[in-house]
């Protein structure tokens, strides 16, 4: 069985790689007042300078971006997403100190929104705010939380919004925690979805990868589901998922061996490793990537077997 359901590096990267829809799904009232056919820019830069509490990346998955509104205006929007979450009574005062600590730097109007992934169904914080002598300050902010889609799958199936499968992805994921048949169901179900709606080939991988991620399965059910896709991909006359590499170490071990074979096993084994590391926690730094290109093949093996399962980048190369 692989490690526990991981949330926020899907999530992470659904959002960037659409994230019009995310905006036009969780927060429609928003959405309607953006030109989106100006574009976004993120600002990455930026929201590193002012976000740099160290419990952040494991569980949290933050965005800024720079928008262009209907009005002809610009505005900042600064989106927060607490995944894998529990009720946290300092989760409303950390928005605030986010959206001021933006504001105070850069001296731009910032729309703080916030999407709830957590079970407490009473937990919901919109404001954070406080009195001393007189002068007063509030911070209302927009949520939306993944909970309250819990009984409205049937729309969630029905609906062409990519946010609406990431959305049952999820859900389906935490109701199906104890039973990895209902699971294999469940995934399957959602996979099928990816191949009725029509989705360019890109849109496909994209969104398959998220839901793989998201809803992991034991290595028995893993190759069943596999097969599925590939008799699936066989009928529709649809070589998508199954004409690249498949998400995990199987895939990404074949495809690096595959390069190994012209220009050199070492070389092979280091590309794979690459690219499952950049995948299950982001970019490498400089030192990271030149230890892969000076490391031995055995090494290389070693921390292929150990990327799989390890929390950290620090549990694939200990000593």
């Amino acid at each position: 069985m692989d490690s526990p359901d991981d949330y926020d590096s899907p999530w992470k990267e659904a959002v960037e790689s659409y994230f019009p829809e995310f905006i036009e799904f969780y927060f429609p009232d928003a959405s309607q007042q953006i030109d989106w056919a100006r574009g976004h820019v993120f600002l990455d830069q930026e929201l590193r300078a002012v976000v740099q509490d160290a419990e952040l990346g494991k569980r949290f998955v933050d965005k800024l971006a720079k928008l262009a509104l209907r009005d002809g205006s610009e505005r900042w929007v600064y989106v927060h997403l607490e995944v894998q979450g529990s009720a946290q009574a300092e989760f409303a005062e950390r928005m605030f100190v986010y959206h001021y600590r933006l504001f105070d730097r850069y001296r731009q109007p910032v729309a703080s929104l916030a999407l709830l992934a957590d079970t407490t169904a009473s937990w919901r914080p919109t404001q954070f705010g406080y009195q001393a002598l007189g002068c007063s300050i509030e911070l209302n902010f927009p949520t939306a939380k993944l909970l309250d889609y819990a009984t409205h799958q049937d729309q969630l199936y029905q609906n062409p919004n990519p946010f609406a499968l990431v959305t049952l992805a999820h859900l389906l994921t935490q109701a199906t925690r104890q039973d990895m048949n209902a699971r294999f169901v469940a995934k399957w179900k959602l996979v099928q979805l990816l191949y009725q709606r029509g989705w360019d080939k890109q849109r496909v991988i994209d969104l398959f990868s998220v839901l793989d991620w998201m809803m992991r399965l034991p290595e028995q059910l893993k190759r069943s589901l596999w097969h599925n896709i590939e008799v699936l991909e066989e009928q529709e006359k649809m070589r998508y998922v199954t004409s690249v590499e498949q998400i995990g170490i199987e895939k990404g071990l074949l495809q690096g061996r595959q390069e190994g074979r012209m220009t050199g096993r070492a070389e092979g084994e280091a590309y794979a490793l690459r690219r499952l590391l950049q995948k299950r926690f982001g970019p490498l730094s400089e030192d990271v990537l030149a230890r892969l290109q000076s490391a031995s093949i055995d090494e290389l093996e070693l921390w292929l077997d150990r990327a799989l399962d390890a929390d950290s980048l620090a549990g694939v190369f200990a000593q």
